[in-house]
């Protein structure tokens, strides 16, 4: 299954391993977790020398497989103080498997405050200086990194925020233009990877063998019928290649769950002016790309590149999340001053989601006012400036309400809430409350059966079938970061019979196994097994698996409220 590649920042050496037999047969989020909770101290300090920092890319990345180039980071978080998996697309994850590098681990940490940066290829591994890319966003680091390395190099950068070891910050991936538009987002990792001293890591795959498919016939068999059911299903075919994730903003909003001026209301009067249309219809009339992959092979195609009002450029990677957290949350709704905001996020290094939720935390607090896009602009550019204000939006929703004396603030194990209330989407909230991750949607995505009538429909306004759905969607979820498989692939898995038999075909053909849809199942179990596990040793209790107290009021226009009970929710990760 190739090596680990582990690389002591205080000595500023490394060494190649062979897998050890403990993670044999691992990658992707199953070799990050279980090699957190192996190696790193459950109560350590996450910033300290005893964390370690993870990559590894899937199972599957490398290969043909359309939709397998993801790669997944794992430490403990500053952030929840648990462990956390955040995976993204872009060059990494492939190049990294074609290295033959099952995992690349950052151990230690170094005395000073002297910058690196990892230069990772066939030939070796260099350690060196970071030189005048300390305290330069991930703008500038990439296009340095890309001329002096190679265009379609693999890159990943910390900006100022992880620098300042913020406890929202990200580590951003070079995306198919060389910009920083991908996002390990969740769980404050860039704060891990400033801890040690690393601005930027490039892979280069150039001169690499391809990797050995034990049967090729079989493997393009299955793959063919991957691929068909990837370009045929409605969501993954048509919706997310037309709109991106934005496609979500009316859906949503219609269903009464988009979470409005910090989840008061599950709709916002001025949709329109954020919706996906909106910005499609932006991007085509500016010059941008409406359709574009996050990483090689991807056959979705739901990122997108948009311009400003004059056709420059200003940000790709526009999600949905973002759109919404700088959006509706905060009641903003010029999409342009949005885009501002992500791109600032993607320089500075943020999470944009946690970020989004600690401006509206900000106007919650009277520190500007509803609604002021400028002001947020501003407020948010205090990151990249060092400034003592930046500091506290860049540590986060939960900071921010602390900062500020806000008790009105949506966290789960002090991470901030995505882009869905869960009054209203209930069987996202039995995700919120009781993932390992802290409140993440991608952990168990329950707007499937809840709102988009995927793999089933089960109501969104009443208990029954969410604890179940959240269950089993966490299970699958598990299983596909480990294979390296992109998440949206779980809509055509989830309503096509031989979906999962497929993702077991293509596997069993790449290693010459004999894996059942059962035994990945069991893979996805024994991830989420191991993550609990850390979390119970680092000190986390049932009581961590709820949301905050404010959800038991009535959100409009349903007039639901979350009313789970500790025992109902016991029962979703008892398996």
């Amino acid at each position: 299954m190739g090596k680990l590649l582990r690389i002591n920042t205080k000595e500023k050496t490394f060494t190649f391993e062979e897998t050890p037999e403990a993670y044999a047969g691992l990658g992707g989020r199953a070799l990050t977790s279980k090699l957190i909770l192996d190696e790193v101290p459950a109560t350590c300090h996450p910033l300290g020398k005893n964390n370690k920092l993870v990559f590894s890319p899937g199972i599957m990345s490398g290969t043909p497989a359309a939709n397998s180039g993801r790669l997944s980071a794992g430490a403990k978080s500053p952030l929840t103080g648990g462990i956390k998996e955040s995976n993204a697309g872009g060059y990494v994850s492939q190049k990294l498997a074609r290295l033959g590098i099952t995992g690349l681990v950052l151990e230690d940490k170094p005395d000073s405050d002297d910058y690196s940066i990892i230069i990772i290829n066939k030939d070796g591994v260099e350690i060196l200086p970071a030189g005048d890319l300390v305290k330069a966003g991930n703008y500038e680091v990439m296009e340095k990194l890309w001329a002096k390395y190679g265009k379609n190099t693999g890159i990943m950068s910390i900006g100022q925020a992880g620098e300042q070891c913020l406890k929202a910050a990200s580590i951003q991936q070079a995306d198919m233009n060389g910009r920083p538009g991908r996002a390990h987002g969740r769980g404050g990792l860039g704060a891990v990877m400033g801890s040690k001293r690393i601005k930027a890591i490039v892979v280069d795959d150039k001169g690499a063998p391809r990797l050995e498919i034990k049967d090729p016939e079989a493997f393009k068999i299955a793959n063919k019928r991957w691929v068909e059911m990837l370009r045929n299903h409605p969501v993954t075919g048509e919706g997310l290649p037309a709109f991106g994730t934005a496609v979500l903003v009316n859906v949503i909003n219609e269903a009464g769950t988009m979470p409005t001026k910090n989840f008061r209301t599950g709709r916002f009067e001025d949709v329109q002016s954020i919706s996906g249309e909106t910005m499609a219809e932006n991007i085509k009339e500016r010059g941008g790309i409406t359709t574009e992959g996050c990483h090689p092979g991807c056959v979705i195609k739901c990122s997108n590149v948009y311009h400003d009002k004059d056709g420059k450029y200003l940000t790709s990677g526009f999600e949905y999340e973002t759109i919404w957290a700088f959006g509706a949350h905060t009641t903003i709704k010029d999409l342009d001053q949005i885009a501002m905001l992500d791109r600032l996020c993607d320089d500075f290094g943020l999470d944009t989601i946690d970020t989004g939720v600690a401006i509206g935390v900000a106007m919650e607090g009277g520190m500007i006012p509803w609604g002021d896009g400028q002001a947020a602009i501003d407020l948010l550019s205090k990151v990249g400036e060092y400034a003592p204000v930046g500091k506290i939006i860049g540590s986060g929703a939960k900071f921010t309400g602390d900062a500020l004396g806000v008790t009105r603030v949506a966290v789960a194990k002090n991470q901030a809430f995505p882009a869905y209330d869960p009054r209203s989407c209930k069987g996202q909230g039995v995700t919120y409350a009781t993932t390992p991750m802290g409140a993440d949607h991608t952990a168990g995505y329950g707007v499937t059966a809840n709102i988009l009538g995927v793999g089933g429909t089960i109501d969104p306004l009443k208990k029954e079938g969410n604890v179940a759905l959240s269950q089993g969607l966490q299970i699958a979820t598990a299983a596909i970061d480990a294979a390296g498989l992109c998440l949206f692939v779980a809509f055509a898995v989830l309503d096509n019979e031989d979906g999962l038999p497929t993702i077991a075909q293509m596997i069993n053909a790449q290693y010459g196994l004999k894996l059942t849809p059962d035994d990945i199942m069991e893979l996805g179990k024994s991830v989420l097994r191991n993550e609990l596990e850390f979390n119970k040793r680092a000190g986390f209790t049932k009581a961590d698996d709820r949301l905050p107290e404010f959800f038991s009021e009535e959100l409009p226009p349903h007039k639901t409220t979350w009313d789970f009970t500790a025992e109902d929710l016991e029962k979703t990760l008892a398996f």
